[in-house]
């Protein structure tokens, strides 16, 4: 009788969680004001502009997005990586990196801390959306051109949907169909091959209804075509064969010995198809995310953002900008402060590693000067020159006590500026608008190669695998040397894994892709040592009311006229440098050094979930935790 009655609890609970979808969309689509979907006319499904509504509704709430645009969807532990100091402002991601303290089971709510539908509120939300026009669609009287455009999307939609959640949960629970009345999905959590059979299963579809679909740039960037399909198939077969979903190379699963087979099929058609589609790198690195539209050669995956639309910017312009150019205040978020471990990844000028290149001997004092082209493009450091409001010649001033700026910021992020705004048009208000409008590019030409890369060397074509690296390194102004590029120095399979995963991280910079690449990989839990940052500080810092050395950087009646007397040293001579700088690395006292658990390569849901859920078990080596998430 207990069980009847807490099977009840459930199914209603169910039922309202559904219900509510409806009514908390009326002000953005006209679609949901009916109390349920099965009560929905279908012929509001015959309407092109109702599902249009319906659908875009779709991507506002299943697109990837910047960085910290939503809480708590892809936040804190989501984030935490050797890549960023973030961790100093989020508890739970100090936690995921085992920097101070362990995540419990209700830390890691990725399916949200609400049951709303708002965009990162829960992933199951956007995936009932996605089932009620997959359902719906397919018996309407719209045009077959038409109905198959639209459906494609929503197939693709709910695959990025499954897969972000799969990445992170491994198996989980997998409705296919619109919930409600007597339908109530109680199959609990489905093994990890059934959720990437069920993935590509709506990739596939995607695909077949997408042939032909070409949107124009004008009203259609952002949308999903079949070349998208196929890159985002491409993707996830990478991540079946990969060491997260495949820690044994297939040594406990025999029949499953073609999984890197079968990625590099699919991986090597993406890429074909993307060059034959135009696709090409972008000449110029920094140029990337400062391109929009056409003209951007190498975008593949966008979500498209504008300055002038209310609720349609995004703040990132304010959390890279220094304070003197309208960042926010303090100091840009920590997101976007790199670690000292970042600022190591990046190679010599030749793609050698530091301390191993003759040619481009590294000094830890000028720290910036023989690397990786990369680097510069993608950091300002100390009297470095970073074009902002239109100022071409600007130097960014990084050192404690500068006026005008924040201390504890050696090196700050570029890559998503705009040099051309203001300090005042930086400003972004979800209202009126502001703020850069710069496009979110989720997935790129680079990307692709470098995922095809993967799947070459992983197959034993380490030739293959190095002539994309090489091309990436080219448009990036490596230089050959005496060592290809640096990629001489890998000659076998396992070497050049590790090159590429080095690689990944420097080319997707703060594009939030390192946590992934760690898990997928299996690598997180091999961080070792503390997190530290850099700083930059006076050699003879003031004291008390004593500012004189402050006053001698900054003195416009020293020489240099009206120009402040820091404006005219040669920051790049090693002497003038180390008379008024310090390169100083900090360790907060209060992280642990890094110490991640294995078993944190798949997280649990949280208790609220498990509780209200149909047989939703906790994932093992978690409290309570029993669901195998390899299964």
């Amino acid at each position: 009788m207990i069980n009847q009655i807490k099977n009840n609890i459930k199914k209603a609970v169910a039922v309202l969680m559904l219900a509510a979808l409806l009514p908390a969309c009326v002000n953005k689509d006209e679609f949901f004001l009916l109390p349920d979907t099965g009560g929905i006319d279908q012929a509001i499904w015959d309407n092109e502009g109702s599902v249009q509504l319906h659908l875009n509704r779709v991507y506002d709430v299943a697109m990837y997005q910047f960085p910290l645009q939503l809480v708590p969807d892809r936040y804190g532990v989501h984030y935490a990586s050797d890549e960023n100091y973030f961790p100093d402002g989020d508890a739970n991601a100090k936690a995921a990196l085992g920097l101070q303290g362990v995540l419990g089971n209700n830390d890691v709510r990725y399916t949200g801390n609400t049951y709303g539908g708002n965009p990162g509120q829960n992933k199951y939300w956007d995936i009932a959306r996605c089932n009620d026009a997959i359902a719906n669609l397919p018996g309407s009287n719209m045009v077959t051109a038409k109905k198959n455009e639209l459906l494609g999307q929503y197939y693709a939609l709910r695959a990025i949907t499954y897969f972000e959640l799969v990445k992170v949960y491994g198996g989980v629970p997998l409705p296919l169909t619109p919930q409600g009345g007597e339908s109530i999905y109680d199959e609990g959590r489905r093994p990890a091959k059934e959720c990437f059979a069920a993935i590509l299963s709506d990739l596939n579809n995607a695909i077949v209804l997408l042939d032909g679909f070409a949107p124009n740039d004008a009203d259609g960037r952002g949308k999903i075509t079949k070349l998208i399909a196929t890159c985002l198939k491409a993707k996830v077969l990478l991540y079946w064969a990969s060491p997260q979903f495949n820690p044994t190379n297939d040594a406990k699963h025999p029949f499953q010995a073609s999984r890197w087979a079968d990625a590099l099929t699919i991986n090597k058609e993406a890429y074909d198809m993307c060059v034959a589609a135009g696709k090409k790198l972008m000449p110029n690195y920094l140029d990337i995310f400062r391109v929009e539209g056409t003209a951007n050669t190498e975008a593949i995956l966008v979500r498209t953002y504008s300055n002038t639309v209310p609720n349609r910017g995004n703040g990132t312009e304010q959390r890279v900008r220094p304070t003197s150019e309208g960042g926010s205040t303090g100091f840009p978020n920590t997101y976007f402060m790199p670690t000292t471990k970042m600022l190591d990844a990046y190679p010599m000028k030749d793609g050698k590693p530091l301390n191993t290149s003759t040619a481009f001997p590294y000094d830890a004092t000028m720290f910036w000067q023989n690397r990786d082209p990369r680097f510069e493009a993608t950091f300002a450091t100390n009297g470095s020159v970073y074009p902002l409001s239109g100022n071409a010649n600007r130097k960014q001033w990084t050192y404690n006590l500068a006026v005008g700026e924040s201390s504890g910021v050696a090196v700050y992020v570029k890559r998503f500026s705009t040099p051309a705004l203001t300090a005042s048009a930086s400003v972004y208000n979800s209202s009126v608008g502001g703020g850069s409008g710069m496009d979110w590019i989720e997935l790129r030409f680079a990307e692709v190669m470098l995922n095809y890369a993967d799947c070459l060397n992983e197959t034993g074509n380490i030739a293959g695998a190095k002539d994309l690296i090489r091309q990436i390194r080219v448009r990036a102004g490596v230089v050959a040397g005496d060592a290809d590029y640096g990629l001489a120095l890998a000659g076998s399979t396992a070497q050049l894994r590790n090159l590429i995963l080095n690689e990944r991280q420097i080319e997707f910079a703060f594009e939030n892709k390192r946590n992934s690449d760690l898990r997928r990989s299996r690598t997180m839990h091999l961080l070792t040592g503390n997190m530290s940052k850099l700083e930059v500080q006076l050699v003879n810092p003031p004291v008390g009311s004593d500012q004189k050395d402050k006053k001698v950087l900054e003195d416009p009646t020293v020489p240099g006229g009206t120009t402040l007397f820091r404006e005219t040293l040669n920051i790049n001579d090693k002497a003038t440098y180390t008379k008024y700088f310090k390169n100083v690395i900090i360790t907060n006292t209060t992280y642990l050094p890094y110490n991640v658990p294995e078993f944190h390569y798949f997280y649990t849901f949280h208790n609220d979930f498990v509780s209200f859920g149909n047989k939703i078990l906790p994932t093992i080596g978690w409290a309570g935790g029993t669901f195998d998430p390899l299964d």
